[in-house]
C-alpha cells in the first residue's frame, strides 16, 4: 500500500449490496482506492422481483466479515494501518444499516479507532471528487433506485436540494417497468437492453414535469402510462416489449433533460463567478447510455463540464463511503460510537418536504 495516508475502511450495507473498501491518499496527496469489494444480492432477490429487506439483512450478516478481510488483503493492509472506520448509517433499509454500522463500531472500539457515520447520499455526492478531483461548488444529479435529486454541493456537509421526486425515483420507475414487462431484476439494465432494438416513437408517453419552473421530478404518471399502453397492446410480442422499453426510456430521458437544463441555468444565475462549472452525475441510473447522452448534450449546450464516475462507482459501493469518511476525518468531523442509524436521512435537512409520496420514501 502507498506510504502516505490516512487510510479509511468503509462499509456499505444500505440496500442489496454488501461492500467493504479501503481508501487513502497516494504519495502526491490524491485520493486512491486501495480496495473495493462488492457482493451483489441479485440472485437472492431475483425470484421476488425486488429487494426483500429481511433477506438483504441476513445476506449482509453472512458475507460482511469476509468482505472486510478481503478488502484489507487487497489493500495489503491490516487494522493497524487504518486511521478510522466509516459505515453507512442512513438512509436505507434499517436491518442492513444496523449490520454494517455494528460491524464498523465493533472494529473501531476494538482497535481504538475513530468512527465515521456516513450518509449514503453524501457518498454518492462526493464520488466525483474521488474520481475526478473536482472542486466545490458543483451541481449534482443523483439518480438511482431510491433517489432522484438535484443538489448544489457547496462544500463538505453543505448541500442545497434544488429538486427531488414527488413520487417515484427514476430507478424505481425503471424497475417497475421491467417487472410489468417481466424482464427480470435488476430492472434498469434489463429495460435498457430491451430498448436497444426498440422503436422509441411507437408509444406516445408523457414527459413528466416538462416545462415546470420548479426543479422537481415525477415518474408515477409515466409508469402508469406504460402500464396502460401495455394493456392496450396486449398480448405483447418481443418487439412490442422492446418498443415500449425504448419509448419509456426516451420519455424518462426527455424529462430528466428538461429538469437539468433548468438547473444548469439556475446555477449560472446564482453562481456567475464560477468560470468552469461542473455537472456531476451519480447513482446507478447514471449508467444508462440514453440518459447520459441527454445529460451530456444539455451540459455542453450550457458550457458545463460533465463528470460521471465509472459504473462500478455509480452503483452502491463502499469506496464512496470510505472517501466520504476520508474527507470528514481530515476535517475533524468524527462521530460517537452510539450514533444511531437513520432509515430516512436527507442531505439537505433544511429543505421543505414536497407534496406527494416522495416525502415518505425510504431513501428520500
Amino acid at each position: 500500500m502507498p506510504d502516505k495516508g490516512p487510510f479509511i475502511l468503509g462499509i456499505e450495507t444500505s440496500c442489496d449490496e454488501t461492500a467493504a473498501a479501503v481508501v487513502g491518499r497516494d504519495e502526491a496527496g490524491r485520493a486512491a482506492i486501495l480496495a473495493n469489494v462488492v457482493h451483489s444480492q441479485i440472485n437472492e432477490h431475483a425470484a421476488f422481483g425486488g429487494v426483500v429487506p429481511e433477506i438483504a439483512a441476513r445476506a449482509h450478516v453472512e458475507v460482511l466479515d469476509g468482505l472486510v478481510r478481503a478488502a484489507l488483503s487487497e489493500a495489503d493492509a491490516g487494522f493497524e494501518h487504518l486511521a478510522a472506520v466509516a459505515a453507512t448509517t442512513g438512509p436505507g433499509l434499517v436491518g442492513g444499516l444496523i449490520v454494517g454500522s455494528v460491524t464498523a463500531r465493533a472494529i473501531a472500539q476494538a482497535r481504538s479507532l475513530p468512527f465515521l457515520a456516513i450518509n449514503h447520499l453524501e457518498g454518492h455526492a462526493l464520488t466525483p471528487r474521488l474520481t475526478d478531483e473536482i472542486a466545490y461548488p458543483y451541481l449534482l444529479l443523483l439518480v438511482s433506485g431510491g433517489h432522484t435529486q438535484i443538489l448544489l454541493v457547496r462544500g463538505l456537509g453543505l448541500y442545497e436540494r434544488w429538486g427531488t421526486t414527488i413520487d417515484d425515483a427514476l430507478g424505481e420507475a425503471f424497475d417497475k417497468t421491467a417487472k410489468l414487462l417481466r424482464l427480470g431484476h435488476p430492472g434498469g439494465p434489463a429495460v435498457e437492453c430491451a430498448a436497444k432494438t426498440g422503436d422509441s416513437t411507437r408509444f406516445a408517453l408523457p414527459r413528466p414535469m416538462r416545462g415546470e419552473v420548479k426543479l422537481d421530478f415525477s415518474f408515477s404518471g409515466l409508469k402508469t402510462a406504460v402500464r396502460l399502453a401495455a394493456e392496450r397492446a396486449a398480448p405483447l410480442d418481443e418487439q412490442a416489449v422492446s418498443d415500449l422499453c425504448a419509448s419509456f426510456q426516451a420519455a424518462a430521458a426527455a424529462s430528466v433533460g428538461d429538469r437539468i437544463a433548468r438547473a444548469l441555468a439556475r446555477f449560472r444565475e446564482e453562481l456567475p463567478e464560477i468560470a468552469s462549472p461542473v455537472l456531476a452525475v451519480a447513482g446507478g441510473v447514471a449508467a444508462n447510455r440514453t440518459i447520459r447522452a441527454v445529460l451530456e448534450g444539455e451540459a455542453n449546450a450550457a458550457g458545463f463540464a460533465i463528470v460521471a464516475p465509472p459504473l462500478k462507482l455509480c452503483t452502491d459501493n463502499a469506496a464512496m463511503i470510505a472517501y466520504a469518511g476520508l474527507e470528514r476525518f481530515e476535517a475533524g468531523r468524527l462521530d460517537p460510537l452510539d450514533t444511531p442509524v437513520r432509515p430516512r436521512w436527507p442531505l439537505d435537512e433544511t429543505a421543505l418536504p414536497v407534496v406527494g409520496f416522495g416525502r415518505r420514501g425510504a431513501k428520500v
